[in-house]
């Protein structure tokens, strides 16, 4: 018997998204080409080609209404790789709240008359059971709490699996948790990880001079892009779990504890020109063998949309093996994947995790 697709829902049809179907296309249009960029090729019995993105939502005024196969390269979107086959998705309507902050209002542009969130609430019912929508992956923009407590929402009432992948506590949540465990439902969070990105570079590093004996005084990370993500994280008070979640994911690799003023890690400044490259610059003090000191500094260059998109694929696909074996709540494998999972592990930890998951260990 064949098996079926991966149908997702997408909650947030921005450039994270953009990335990741253009990604899946670009591999799908060439299949003698060698596939980089995944850390499992397949898992169980599911290739990347196997997902199919059935719903999906926003609160652009641009992107409503449009197939998906369009609406992913509508204004603010930078991503444009590849060329896409026509879709017969289309964006639905999705609540603002605060999914909209005050520096990317005129960038998103959201309907002038939104519908009432409560009102909205059985249209999206609908069109999730209606496509057969079996996993909801979060793409809002980072500071959207109660936004993302709408979709958490609604996962749980349709019994679509969650990837929470922005720094809004859910999957972290024990409170959550209990619900998703209670419904059945299987959970990944919080607040994705890149494949090559800021976070685990410093991460890794940091490791490196722990486990070498060495000491680490102060460390700082400062990271600057030019796409709406960036433009959105310049309104501080959206910031605050972000910079938990990214400060957490370093600070676990070290056995000292730092102060406060020792450590700085969070998004820096936007630099319209930049587009969706992203540059993290990275250092670390410390003291070695006779309390001699030492620095490292590290410059970083990556596409930011480019770098989460092969762990959304594995997140969409472990999250399909849940959906199979009837787990509900939150998965482990959100260590390897996530900045702020419930537990922080070493990434070799985290790793045999998500190695044992896959093989029902």
């Amino acid at each position: 018997m064949p098996k079926k697709p991966i149908r997702v829902g997408v909650v947030g049809v921005g450039n994270c998204f953009a990335g990741l179907i253009q990604g899946i296309e670009f591999y799908r249009r060439d299949p003698a080409k060698k596939v980089i960029g995944l850390m499992h090729r397949k898992i169980g019995p599911y290739n990347f080609k196997d997902i199919d993105f059935v719903s999906a939502f926003d609160v652009g005024a641009n992107k409503i209404g449009k197939p998906l196969n369009k609406a992913v390269f509508s204004s603010p979107n930078l991503v444009k790789w590849t060329a896409l086959a026509p879709s017969r998705t289309i964006v639905r309507e999705g609540p603002i709240l605060d999914g909209v902050g005050i520096y990317v209002l005129n960038k998103i542009k959201p309907l002038k008359k939104p519908t009432d969130p409560e009102k909205l609430r059985e249209k999206i019912i609908k069109e999730i059971k209606n496509t057969g929508a079996e996993i909801l992956v979060n793409y809002l923009p980072v500071g959207s709490q109660k936004a993302t407590e709408f979709w958490a929402e609604m996962a749980l009432e349709t019994k679509c699996a969650f990837i929470n992948c922005i720094p809004v506590f859910i999957a972290s949540n024990t409170n959550w948790i209990k619900r998703f465990e209670e419904a059945g439902v299987p959970i990944i969070g919080d607040d994705i990880k890149g494949q090559i990105g800021a976070t685990i570079v410093h991460r890794v590093l940091a490791r490196l001079c722990d486990e070498r004996g060495a000491t680490i005084e102060k460390t700082y990370q400062l990271n600057v892009g030019g796409n709406t993500d960036f433009l959105n994280m310049k309104e501080f008070e959206r910031l605050k779990s972000k910079k938990i979640s990214k400060t957490q994911a370093v600070v676990s690799q070290i056995k000292k504890s730092l102060k406060a003023n020792e450590v700085y890690i969070g998004p820096s400044d936007f630099i319209p020109f930049l587009g969706n490259t992203k540059l993290a610059f990275i250092r670390v003090e410390g003291k070695m063998f006779a309390e001699i000191p030492y620095s490292l500094e590290l410059r970083l260059e990556v596409d930011d949309k480019a770098n989460s998109a092969g762990i959304v694929i594995d997140a969409i696909r472990l999250a399909k093996l849940a959906l199979n074996r009837e787990i509900g709540g939150y998965l482990e494998v959100s260590s390897y994947l996530m900045k702020h999972p419930l537990r922080q592990k070493t990434d070799d930890e985290a790793r045999q995790i998500v190695e044992d998951f896959i093989k029902r260990k």
